[in-house]
């Protein structure tokens, strides 16, 4: 096998070895914890979450806002709506840490 095909050789099963690596880094999601001081508890903020909270905002005719940016009191009346709304139990973090 003479050099080139060698080179060419090696370059494709690198490629081949890098990909999976490539491709799961795309599709990793950041997903994180929010606490809810008003019920003592911890939501995993996931695609699902974000969906309740913009129907929060839709509901109250609020234009959009990252929840972090929210002041106390509109933190609060969404954990009291969300509460009352859905499936809040399936994304908490009952073990409080």
């Amino acid at each position: 096998m003479n050099l080139g095909n060698r080179f060419l050789s090696l370059v494709f099963l690198a490629g081949a070895l890098a990909t999976p690596l490539i491709t799961t880094g795309c599709a990793e999601h950041h997903y994180y914890r929010v606490y809810d001081p008003y019920y003592s508890d911890y939501h995993v903020w996931t695609p699902d979450e974000d969906v309740y909270y913009r129907q929060w905002i839709n509901e109250r005719h609020y234009q959009y806002r990252e929840y972090s940016r929210l002041d106390r009191d509109q933190q609060r009346d969404y954990w009291n709506w969300r509460h009352s709304h859905g499936d809040h139990d399936r994304d908490h973090d009952h073990d409080n840490h």
